[in-house]
């Protein structure tokens, strides 16, 4: 028995002379501590990088050997810390600190220290992530460049309307004819450009935006045509391209034509009608093969009448004619484009599907939307602040929409109740106007079901004509 005691003693120290071999073998430094810090195992390699001897500081805590050492904490946090980076003896070096564990107990910390010095690795992987994070920026810019936001399936409306206008755009992207689409702001102009431009053989080339109006009038001809080096003070001693020239293959889109200077409108008819120019201070002629959508919200027959804009510049643009309905006038598409609109904002909020209750939907049947699909955009975002669950409530909307009908009832002691009932009772009516008197329009221009429909007009009194 004594033997065997012996002998199994012999093969343990035989055991930890061999790890100790090992540890001390390794290339870089080794430490290991307990759990409260205490230094167990020190290996050479590491002493001689620190000028300490090993063997002085077993049984010490790890501080003491190194002052910013960071073994401890990870002994009492129990996470990993995998290469963290440590400035020791003037030098950057990498650090793996692992926690040992034992019945999900932290027992020991190994701790293992590059000594190679990481400061050129270092600057290396700051300029790759910087070089990475530009051409992640020039891939964004390029893409947004290269293609378009909107397609027609961005199209939202179940409106005769809209439903001729989709029509009508569809059948330009057959062709290169230039385009002009008429309407107020917020309408969706831009909308309807950027899906001809997607939706045709030039969807994979540029679409480039001017705005005309936010363009200032000394730097828009050096917008849309570019210059040479040397053409001005201050200009770019490479020269710069114009919008012209980028849109080679593309679409040109003009945005707000109708604030088109007045000085700039025959050189643009050259470019329309040439499809060549020259940048500012160069001679050398360039050709831009690009298709024109213009868009304005302005009367440019009135604007004729008055000399303001050329009426040659007028026709040019005006091959195909896309004039936008204000969405008051539509209103059809208030609700499907508000619920379009919602579930688009609502995947941003949370996976859960935002509705509208049907006060709000009779509330916003009953505004009359100066600022068209925009503003109702606007209000519905403005909504969502104030959400609570899915459902938008009355409450929430950032607007009275009864402002103007409701006036009678608001200057006496006001029940939202009567508001709503109101308003309620004027959707109805013109919801049946609109479908000819026919119920089952009516309950579909509604969003309602035509047995509630009945209900309702019972209740404003709202005479039950023959169903047509």
């Amino acid at each position: 028995m004594g033997n065997d005691l012996k002998n199994h003693l012999q093969d343990l120290e035989k055991e930890l002379e061999l790890y100790n071999l090992v540890f001390d073998s390794f290339v870089n430094g080794a430490l290991i501590t307990d759990a409260a810090g205490t230094i167990t195992h020190f290996n050479k390699p590491y002493g001689r990088f620190l000028n300490l001897n090993p063997t002085d500081f077993i049984g010490r805590h790890c501080t003491e050997a190194i002052k910013t050492s960071r073994m401890h904490i990870v002994a009492k946090t129990g996470i990993p810390e995998i290469n963290t980076m440590m400035k020791i003896q003037g030098q950057n070096i990498l650090v793996h600190r692992i926690p040992i564990k034992k019945n999900n107990q932290v027992i020991a910390v190994f701790g293992l220290v590059m000594f190679q010095d990481i400061t050129d690795i270092s600057r290396l992987a700051e300029k790759s992530s910087l070089l990475e994070s530009k051409v992640q920026l020039y891939e964004q810019e390029l893409r947004l460049f290269r293609s378009t936001r909107y397609s027609f399936d961005s199209i939202i409306g179940k409106s005769e309307d809209i439903a001729i206008l989709k029509s009508e755009a569809l059948r330009a992207t057959s062709n290169s004819f230039p385009v002009l689409i008429l309407g107020e702001s917020g309408t969706g102009k831009e909308l309807f450009a950027q899906s001809i431009h997607h939706g045709g053989p030039r969807g994979i080339y540029p679409f480039v935006r001017i705005n005309c109006a936010a363009i200032p009038r000394d730097l828009l001809e050096s917008e849309l045509f570019g210059y040479d080096k040397g053409a001005f003070t201050g200009a770019d001693t490479r020269g710069k391209p114009g919008k012209f020239e980028l849109a080679h293959r593309g679409t040109v889109f003009l945005d707000e034509v109708g604030d088109l200077p007045l000085e700039m409108q025959p050189k643009l008819l050259r470019v329309l009608e040439e499809k060549e120019f020259e940048r500012i201070g160069g001679n050398k002629v360039i050709k831009s093969d690009f298709r024109l959508v213009a868009a304005t919200n302005r009367n440019l027959e009135e604007m004729i009448a008055n000399k303001l804009f050329r009426e040659d510049l007028y026709y040019r643009m005006n091959v195909i004619q896309l004039p936008i309905p204000p969405l008051r006038e539509r209103r059809d598409d208030i609700i499907p484009s508000a619920r379009h609109l919602l579930d688009e904002m609502g995947s941003e909020l949370s996976p859960l599907e935002v509705t509208m209750d049907a006060d709000v939907q009779t509330a916003l049947l009953n505004y009359h939307w100066p600022g068209n699909v925009r503003e109702l955009s606007n209000v519905l975002e403005r909504s969502l602040t104030s959400l609570e669950g899915s459902t938008l409530h009355l409450e929430n909307l950032p607007f009275n929409p009864f402002r103007n009908k409701s006036r009678a009832i608001l200057n006496k002691q006001t029940y939202l109740r009567d508001v709503v009932a109101l308003a309620e009772k004027e959707a109805i009516l013109y919801a049946l106007k609109k479908a000819n008197n026919n119920k089952a329009k009516t309950a579909d221009l509604l969003g309602i079901h035509r047995t509630l429909l009945y209900k309702k007009m019972g209740k404003y009194g709202i005479g039950l004509q023959q169903e047509k």
